[in-house]
């Protein structure tokens, strides 16, 4: 018998851990024994959060960054009294579960981030910390609605993954005293020991970033973990490291080997595993004080928490009705309430590049949305993702909308997916579009997750010139649109991209890719905002048209000025704006139809970058599939055949 409870219960926990992986027969069974009592230490003492309401606002928030000990999580949530029943917990990792093998928001109630792609969780509880101090700080005595703690936990895998260090370095020049992240320290990765690849040390590592750093030396001793979380929450200006030192598969025969890393332990291992513990129970067995204890400690504690902040809600609305109605409309990321019913209708005449025009779509919706949020990875003035007269978030100003995210892209990504999964604040962030490569571990994430993640992505093509092929994207585009759920859109003029802002904001589980122009760009006079919100249309018509060509972005002025130039050589075309493939074949078949009324062997795509996947819109393309060249934007258009005349030449080919 186990006469201690604590003990139990963390006996408790491994024990379902251990048969989770042996039914699923995979898993990941080390990280969720050797950590055990530190999430039972989290949630048992600390984390305030309710399972009768799991999207709380207000509650503390948890990151598992090592995904890969979901069973740990999803034992602990069962006993916390959240909608995971022991079947789902036997259920593990199979298909149609809501036990998948990493956290998966939205999927499992308590989950608050997904997870398993190693680092990342460490950048979205960074965010998660940015947002929390935002939003406490944009209504009046804001933290009354907003004021609570983030935690993550990671192993040495998440340290080793280079966005980490992006995230920890933003944490520590935020100053995020609120964010807590618990180290499983096991040194032990999959290949083999931590020594194979990493000799750092953490400690001075995080500290050089402007970290607290504690240490725990016995991952068993809840104790000295209780006490290590309780001093990191009264730190009042730096983010806190706890290194908890643990072992691996506690308890298994090959525990502190990488041998328990990804492997269930199998049956006869874990039955001596668990009467290690002094738990001798059939499988999938949970006491019954062990449940009582949790409702005594989490669930209670909770229970508080949350009704406590019912009841000041109710005060602060009472005196604060304008900011307390604000706050309820916002908290989810709708900001569709605050959106201009109708577009401006003149945008005159002056040719801009679409970058510009993003630039003053961005400071009217900022002028009319009161949580937009959002900066670039060092390029704002080139993106233009700069806000008039705004104020940048710091430790000094909590309440800035912008904030400069540095050299940081994939970290910035991330750290958006942790502002949009805390709520409250609606984002956006920056860079150049060759540099998207840096993001995509996070925008795959955003995709999944259902985020409504907004990108501005500037110096859309070989028009970008003399910083030559690093700068000009060729492929960029072509695998932003091979993520499902993400919407891509590249304007032509400023009305096609006022209305792919409003695409972007409307958005609530899509995330949405602008593809901006670093060159001018003429307003054209038939463009349209309902056409783009239909991802392509008729720009400009001829009925004898013969032939279609179908272009993004500048080129659709291209093809305009080819259309003419055809026409006097008697060639009738029909010239299709098409910003957006995905809001396209969201379309009915009979719109679609009415788009392209003549076989791909008579349609041309013209896109200054790859043509892959254009085949399923035509037989035909002009494109750039090599890298670029350093020269003058015009002679680097001019040089890959991106001229009327050249144009001209195909199109009249083609119809021959």
């Amino acid at each position: 018998m186990i006469d201690n409870i604590d003990k139990l219960s963390i006996a408790t926990i491994r024990g379902l851990c251990i048969d989770m992986t042996n039914k699923a027969k995979s898993g990941h069974p080390g990280i969720a024994l050797g950590a055990a009592p530190i999430l039972y230490t989290l949630y048992t003492r600390h984390l305030n959060a309710v399972s009768k309401d799991p999207n709380w606002i207000n509650r503390d928030r948890f990151v598992l960054s090592a995904g890969h000990g979901s069973s740990l999580l999803y034992a602990i949530l069962h006993l916390c009294g959240y909608k995971v029943s022991m079947d789902d917990i036997k259920s593990f990792r199979q298909l149609g579960s809501i036990t998948p093998g990493h956290p998966e928001a939205g999927v499992t109630e308590g989950v608050d981030a997904s997870t398993g792609p190693l680092g990342q969780g460490i950048a979205m509880a960074v965010g998660m910390a940015i947002a929390e101090q935002n939003v406490a700080n944009l209504y009046t005595h804001g933290d009354i609605l907003c004021n609570h703690y983030t935690y993550a936990l990671c192993g040495d895998g998440c340290l080793e993954e280079g966005i980490s260090q992006e995230a920890i370095q933003i944490a520590g020049y935020q100053k995020l005293n609120k964010l807590i992240l618990l180290y499983d320290s096991n040194n032990i990765t999959l290949d083999g020991g931590l020594d194979l690849s990493y000799n750092e040390n953490t400690e001075l590592r995080f500290k050089a970033s402007g970290w607290d750093v504690l240490k725990v030396e016995d991952g068993n001793d809840v104790e000295a973990i209780d006490k290590a979380i309780r001093q990191a929450k009264k730190s009042t200006s730096k983010p806190t490291l706890i290194i908890v030192k643990t072992v691996i598969g506690y308890g298994a025969s090959a525990q502190g080997t990488n041998k328990v890393h990804g492997a269930p332990i199998g049956v006869e291992d874990g039955k001596k595993a668990k009467l290690s513990y002094g738990f001798d129970h059939e499988d999938f067995f949970v006491p019954e004080e062990v449940r009582s204890h949790f409702n005594d400690t989490f669930v209670a504690r909770g229970n508080k928490a949350y009704n406590d902040y019912q009841k000041e809600f109710v005060s602060y609305q009472a005196k604060y009705k304008e900011d307390a109605e604000r706050f309820l409309k916002l908290k989810d990321n709708d900001v569709s309430a605050y959106l201009p019913h109708e577009l401006p209708s003149d945008f005159g005449v002056d040719a801009l590049a679409t970058r510009k025009v993003s630039q003053n779509a961005l400071n009217d919706y900022n002028n009319c949305i009161p949580n937009l949020f959002g900066g670039a990875a060092d390029v704002a003035s080139s993106v233009m993702t700069q806000v008039k007269d705004a104020v940048a978030f710091s430790p000094a100003h909590r309440e800035g909308h912008q904030i400069n995210f540095g050299i940081r892209e994939f970290a910035m990504t991330a750290i958006q997916n942790g502002m949009l999964l805390h709520g409250g604040v609606r984002t956006y962030v920056g860079s150049f579009l060759a540099f998207s490569d840096y993001m995509k571990g996070g925008m795959r994430m955003a995709c999944l997750s259902n985020l409504p993640a907004i990108y501005l992505f500037s110096h859309d093509s070989i028009a970008v010139g003399e910083d030559g092929p690093t700068h000009q994207p060729v492929e960029q585009v072509a695998t932003l649109r091979l993520f499902p759920n993400m919407t891509v859109i590249r304007p032509c003029d400023a009305r096609e991209t006022y209305a792919a802002w409003q695409v972007a904001l409307r958005s609530l589980k899509t995330p949405t890719s602008l593809i901006l122009s670093r060159q001018v760009l003429p307003q054209l006079v038939n463009s349209s905002v309902e056409g783009l919100y239909k991802g392509a249309y008729v720009i400009s018509d001829n009925s004898k048209a013969k032939f279609i060509m179908i272009a993004s972005g500048s080129e659709v002025d291209l093809a305009l000025k080819a259309q003419k130039a055809l026409l006097e050589k008697g060639i009738a075309t029909r010239v299709v704006s098409m910003p957006s493939w995905e809001l396209f074949e969201k379309q009915s078949d009979e719109y679609k139809a009415s788009i392209f009324n003549m076989p791909k062997s008579k349609r041309i795509s013209i896109e200054m970058m790859s043509k892959f996947g254009w085949d399923q819109y035509a037989d035909h393309h002009l494109s750039v599939d090599v890298f670029g060249k350093s020269a003058k934007a015009s002679d680097v258009i001019n040089a890959y055949g991106f001229t009327v005349d050249n144009l001209v030449n195909i199109v009249s080919e083609l119809v021959k």
